[in-house]
């Protein structure tokens, strides 16, 4: 995500750091840099002209020049322009007031991903403890309808029953009374889109809207397109007044224009992103911590939150029970990584570490995180039971078994159990030294071998 802005931005700032002192003259040159860096990534001309300045008036005062760390005052400057950009300091939650069942409108071009986004959005609020019901009123795109049923089937969300051939005003007011009859509390419809915009859309829309008076009324917009999906936002505001915009694909090569330029040129909030393809890659935004991605500062905060909703405390208790009881074997080290797993990828999550995604790309030839944890997890599941709560029962003919029953080397299988029983060296530790263990191992430079 990012990835192209985060390594310039970086390079820059590895030059400012390179100067014991800092002056008026360094500064200018990095902002041009940034200015460059900013319009490469498809950032709207007048917000770059707006943000540069701004930095640069920050970035001369006297407290950043005489500071002890002139370098690292830019940066700091630089994130909170970043952040004051995104919109930080502003509420972007999304607004489930008033009498039930509340609409949510998703609107957009094709392409953009509206019909998954609203699936997303679905089971986020369900995780929130609401009620919703997927509305499909677009009629036009060839299977659209059929596309969310199956999304809702996937999710077990219900979907309302709409035909093609039926107007899509009164196919979401009859969703309303559904709705209202059946005790849910959310609408979320999901409207028409086009390749391009046009009247007869955008008149759907507005009708939509007249009737329905839905609370959100959101873009859904696709960060790939860059500078395009802001005009796109600025046209759609301008007949129906969005409340907010959800970007999607802000995993893929996105240069970050969309995300930087969006809500500074139609005042519009992002409330949402989409990170990914699985039905739970929503998340909400948060400009501070964007800011820090982009900036390679890592989002420690975010990681946290990843992990308090995938692995629950009774889970954690539990696993630490049968840690006790069991010891570190390699069927619990398993289970371990499978709980890991289901915060989503591990190449994502390791880089919401501060310089751990750097390093990550810095390592040449090394596997990716998701495909080593992929390939040890295979070798693993390929022992019998016995073999994984007992690795000493695998001799030099087991290896060779394991090895084949995974569809890797009998060196993969070495290294693995060479790995396991140092890791299970510094499990023990920890428990002889108590709760304090890990902080102590860290703090002599140790940590587990995987």
């Amino acid at each position: 995500m990012l990835d192209n802005l985060t390594e310039k931005f970086d390079s820059i700032f590895k030059k400012l750091r390179g100067h014991g002192r800092l002056t008026e003259e360094n500064i200018k040159e990095a902002l041009r840099e940034v200015r460059l860096v900013l319009l490469e990534a498809d950032v709207n001309f007048k917000v770059v002209k707006d943000f540069v300045e701004a930095v640069r008036e920050r970035a001369v005062g006297q407290d950043v020049l005489k500071s002890l760390t002139p370098a690292q005052q830019v940066i700091k400057v630089v994130r909170d322009e970043l952040g004051r950009l995104m919109g930080e300091g502003e509420d972007n939650r999304l607004d489930f007031g008033g009498r039930p069942p509340v609409a949510v409108m998703l609107c957009g071009l094709q392409g953009a991903g509206k019909t998954t986004s609203c699936g997303k959005l679905a089971l986020k609020l369900r995780r929130d403890k609401r009620n919703p019901l997927l509305v499909p009123a677009d009629v036009y795109r060839p299977a659209a309808i059929d596309q969310l049923k199956t999304v809702g089937r996937q999710l077990d969300i219900p979907v309302y029953d709409s035909q093609p051939d039926q107007d899509p005003v009164a196919i979401c007011e009859a969703a309303r009374r559904f709705a209202e009859l059946n005790g849910y509390d959310t609408l979320i419809l999901d409207t028409a889109g086009r390749l391009h915009i046009d009247a007869t859309l955008m008149g759907e829309l507005v009708r939509i809207k007249e009737s329905l008076a839905p609370k959100e009324i959101l873009l859904v917009a696709d960060a790939m397109t860059g500078q395009d999906a802001v005009n796109v936002a600025a046209s759609f505001d301008e007949q129906l007044s969005l409340t907010g915009v959800i970007l999607t694909k802000l995993d893929g090569d996105a240069r970050g224009g969309a995300a930087l330029s969006i809500r500074a040129v139609t005042g519009k909030p992002i409330k949402l992103v989409g990170l990914g393809e699985k039905m739970d890659a929503l998340e909400v935004f948060h400009p501070d911590r964007m800011a820090q991605r982009i900036l390679g500062m890592g989002d420690v905060l975010s990681l946290i939150e990843k992990a308090e909703a995938a692995i629950s405390r009774d889970d954690a208790a539990a696993m630490e029970q049968r840690l006790r009881k069991e010891g570190f074997t390699l069927e619990t080290f398993r289970d371990q990584m499978q709980s890991i797993k289901k915060m989503g990828s591990l190449d994502s999550m390791l880089k919401l570490i501060p310089g751990v995604g750097k390093a990550l790309k810095q390592a040449q030839g090394s596997q990716l995180p998701d495909k080593e944890m992929n390939k040890i997890e295979a070798i693993i599941n390929s022992m019998t039971p016995e073999e994984r709560r007992n690795h000493k029962l695998i001799n030099g003919s087991r290896r060779v078994r394991i090895a084949n029953g995974s569809g890797t080397k009998v060196q993969d299988v070495n290294q693995l159990l060479k790995r396991f029983t140092e890791a299970q060296k510094v499990m023990k530790k920890m428990q002889q030294l108590g709760p304090k263990g890990l902080k102590g191992l860290m703090g002599r430079g140790g940590g587990l071998p995987f």
